[in-house]
């Protein structure tokens, strides 16, 4: 079975956005040590999952070729199956890219059952709370940004979103970031 990986920004008190969506307290530049990690964390990756107002906004960026990100990087994005969960969108208006609508549940099972590589999501709020909810993935990787918010979107959703995890690593890069790897403790 294929392992669903996890990536996402968080301010020190469990934010993945501010009150108003606000994305500009990301600790940049990053640096190399961080870009490294997260090269290692998709090497496996053939399959990215997102929600649809990441997708909007992630696709169109990458397929672009940004100049700042590295080639290798770049183009592993763009390979990359790209599977977008949406109640709204009906076709998909990207390349390699397949709308899906149904059950999350299911969806992400039958995705974990079919063969290839790993699959990573990418932030994208209400997709982290209801896949971290409904415990479809096996690896989280929190990159922990030291601000704290205040308020906003939180990563581990609302009150009675209590999980249990296994801290498997951490890691300190030179910005100021934590890399957080955890692994749901299931029952």
């Amino acid at each position: 079975m294929r392992t669903f990986k996890l990536q996402v920004q968080m301010s020190v008190d469990g934010y993945m956005s501010g009150p108003n969506g606000e994305m500009d307290w990301l600790t940049y530049p990053e640096g190399e040590d961080i870009s490294a990690y997260t090269t290692g964390l998709a090497e496996r990756v053939d399959t990215i999952v997102l929600g649809r107002k990441l997708a909007e906004g992630f696709i169109p960026h990458w397929a672009a070729g940004p100049e700042d990100e590295p080639k290798e990087a770049v183009d592993q994005i763009n390979q990359a199956h790209k599977v977008v969960i949406s109640r709204t969108l009906t076709a998909s208006p990207w390349e390699n890219t397949v709308i899906e609508g149904g059950d999350l549940t299911e969806t992400v099972t039958r995705l974990k059952e079919q063969p290839g590589g790993d699959l990573i999501a990418y932030g994208g709020g209400t997709l982290v709370a209801e896949l971290i909810k409904r415990q479809l993935i096996d690896e989280l990787h929190v990159f922990v940004n030291p601000v704290a918010l205040g308020g906003g979107m939180p990563v581990f959703g609302g009150p009675g979103a209590y999980r249990n995890f296994r801290l498997v690593d951490a890691r300190p890069f030179a910005c100021g970031i934590t890399a957080l790897r955890l692994e749901p403790k299931r029952s």
